[in-house]
């Protein structure tokens, strides 16, 4: 029976409580050198869900394992197409306030790195640089036999050609990029395979399941090493990979700061714990900091000027 990666976790009742000053974010962030660490939660205000909390889509979807999509071609067949499907919408999203204010702290100095679990690139699109994806982008495709990387966009032209007429409505789209499909919703859809040697292809993420690249997680621990502060936003650090940084930083005495409305699995490792939203948070401390979220330069270049 293959295991199934930990998707769940259930706060005690040891946890500290949440604050609703965001006090402590201004200060480091006034010092500098802040590391952040992004999760799920700062893209929902995108109109991309959570994995948990009020309304998450684990509760209702089992994102897709590595084991299954590598061992089982039918289970690959259901991925792209509900891939395929959510990549339109997921392609939509824009950054939102709390993205945007991740990227002018970058722009005025307070950052000493970014570190995002997510695979929506809407760090970069906010204006941020130099972001670590931790478990990679769905803007890219990897073929797994001979490694050659490509554009989402050119595999998003091939399969619509494989899959004429191919449009079923989604009941809902996940942080994973995957759509809500039932089996007859998706039919015969044709997956294509790699143009160079004809292999299987997955989008460069790092599925459940899946070990994310030592070299990469080493990178992340030296950008710990070299921060000042964690600064954790939207993240339940359910699992090890975001969680094993914030264990980092509290053993080397940096103070790690979430802002995250649910408890998280690394409250017990944090000197606070901001219990609001995460647009309007980080564009308050902005404000207090004296920090435009948009210089004129960065919003100009966004509208396309």
């Amino acid at each position: 029976m293959r295991m199934r990666p930990t998707l769940s976790w259930t706060p005690g009742d040891d946890l500290p409580p949440g604050t609703t000053d965001p006090g402590p974010v201004t200060d480091a962030l006034s010092v500098g050198g802040v590391l952040v660490l992004s999760g799920a939660g700062i893209s929902t205000e995108s109109g991309i869900p959570d994995y948990r909390g009020e309304g998450g889509s684990l509760s209702r979807h089992t994102p897709m394992t590595y084991q299954e999509f590598t061992a089982d071609a039918q289970a690959r067949r259901r991925y792209w197409a509900r891939s395929h499907l959510g990549w339109r919408t997921f392609g939509r999203a824009r950054p939102n306030d709390g993205h945007r204010a991740v990227a002018a702290f970058g722009r005025h100095g307070r950052l000493s790195g970014v570190i995002t679990q997510n695979v929506d690139s809407l760090h970069q699109a906010a204006g941020s640089e130099a972001v670590v994806e931790l478990h990679g982008s769905l803007d890219r495709v990897v073929c797994l036999s001979c490694g050659t990387f490509s554009p989402r966009r050119e595999l998003a032209v091939r399969l619509d050609e494989a899959n004429a007429g191919f449009a079923p409505v989604a009941t809902e789209i996940n942080p994973d990029g995957d759509a809500d499909l039932t089996d007859e919703q998706v039919g015969d859809f044709r997956v294509v395979p790699c143009t160079v040697c004809g292999g299987i292809l997955k989008p460069d993420v790092v599925f459940f399941g899946e070990s994310v690249p030592p070299q990469r997680v080493e990178h992340c621990r030296e950008l710990v090493r070299e921060a000042t502060s964690l600064l954790v936003l939207g993240s339940s650090l359910t699992v090890l990979s975001g969680l094993r940084f914030v264990r980092q930083a509290a053993e080397a005495k940096k103070p790690v700061l979430i802002v995250n409305q649910d408890p998280t699995r690394g409250d017990r490792h944090a000197v606070t714990r901001v219990a609001l939203p995460l647009g309007a948070t980080l564009s308050a401390v902005a404000y207090r900091l004296g920090i435009p979220l948009d210089d004129d330069v960065v919003a100009g270049r966004r509208n396309g000027a």
